[in-house]
């Protein structure tokens, strides 16, 4: 008989039911709090100095090193998805690296080339350009280094300007730093400024921490490193004030955006970044968090459309503006075939 009363409609005195605002497809789309969009999407693009290549990344399925010509009909293809936004990064072969990243700031080389075709045959594109020295140098660390090993900050940033002087002569909308080297927002902002490019905008990669998640990328771009760790430049993912004060110098410093990478090991640290500044703000859903969803997949652990909809929502909620993904293209798609 209880079981008969508990199953009839209105026997509780139940007056809030929150579930009455879920009961159909419309209202729950209506009431939605959080929404993505392909154009907060940003696509992650290794560009290799063959035109017509597209090599697969067999730690990353579905991601590919694009020669020139290759890459625009990709960003074609991802234009038509409403996405707008493109991260290039640079592979350099082993006979181009040396200890001073030399490739990286040479007239004319890949990345040059790679901003100037795209703003040339595609100019709506948005274009950022990573700048850091790892893919460039012979030992696969962000910063040159002394004869004891250690990462030497100052004349790091000198070569990260120059390297951000060529990307800004080439077209780039936005150059990000992603070295985290101690000043150099600052100093490249002047660099820029000074050569009269006011309008060339700074993305800084303000949290970056000594992630395990970035192995993916590495194989990318070859450019893991060949003694030590990154630990004594890139954050620890244990600290969160040390994560706020990175946040708080490159804005005084001059940056125009901020980033947060890794994405999803960090939420809270997007939410009290998103808190603590009105600058526009990004997280970076990395290499190893995207291989991870795409394994989980393959082995029929869970749907890669639904678990990247889900996880890049989550990021959005937190409090990004943009997300950086090598899932933008699944996204697009999953925008399409599910609803929360």
């Amino acid at each position: 008989m209880q079981q008969q009363l508990l199953q009839q409609d209105g026997f509780l005195e139940i007056t809030r039911r929150a579930r009455r605002n879920r009961k159909s497809s419309a209202l729950r789309a209506l009431i939605q709090e959080t929404r993505l969009h392909p154009s907060h999407f940003v696509a992650p693009f290794f560009v290799i100095d063959d035109l017509d290549k597209k090599i697969p990344i067999t730690s990353m399925p579905g991601v590919f090193r694009f020669g020139i010509e290759s890459l625009l009909k990709e960003i074609e293809a991802n234009l038509q998805l409403g996405i707008r936004a493109i991260n290039l990064f640079c592979y350099t072969t082993e006979e181009k690296k040396d200890s001073l990243a030399t490739e990286a700031t040479r007239q004319g080389n890949l990345l040059q080339r790679a901003i100037a075709t795209i703003k040339k045959e595609l100019p709506e594109v948005l274009v950022m350009a990573d700048i850091a020295l790892d893919p460039f140098t012979d030992h696969g660390h962000d910063g040159i280094v002394d004869d004891a090993g250690s990462i030497l900050n100052d004349p790091t940033i000198v070569i990260l300007a120059e390297m951000a002087l060529r990307a800004a002569e080439a077209g780039c909308d936005i150059v990000s730093p992603s070295d985290m080297m101690d000043g150099r927002i600052g100093f490249i902002r002047k660099a820029l400024d000074s050569n009269g490019f006011h309008q060339v905008s700074i993305l800084s990669y303000a949290v970056k921490q000594a992630s395990s998640f970035y192995g993916p990328f590495r194989d990318a771009l070859d450019s893991a490193p060949k003694f030590g760790d990154k630990k004594t430049y890139q954050m620890s993912p244990a600290n969160v004030r040390e994560a706020l004060l990175e946040c708080m110098l490159d804005e005084e410093e001059g940056a125009d955006m901020l980033l947060v990478k890794p994405a999803i090991t960090n939420l809270d640290i997007i939410a009290k970044v998103r808190a603590m500044t009105n600058l526009p703000l990004g997280a970076y859903q990395v290499s190893g968090e995207y291989a991870m969803i795409k394994a989980a997949h393959e082995k029929g652990v869970l749907d890669e459309k639904k678990a990247f909809l889900e996880t890049l929502t989550a990021i959005k909620r937190a409090g990004a503006d943009f997300i950086v993904t090598y899932a933008a293209k699944d996204a697009c798609e999953a925008l399409k075939r599910y609803e929360f």
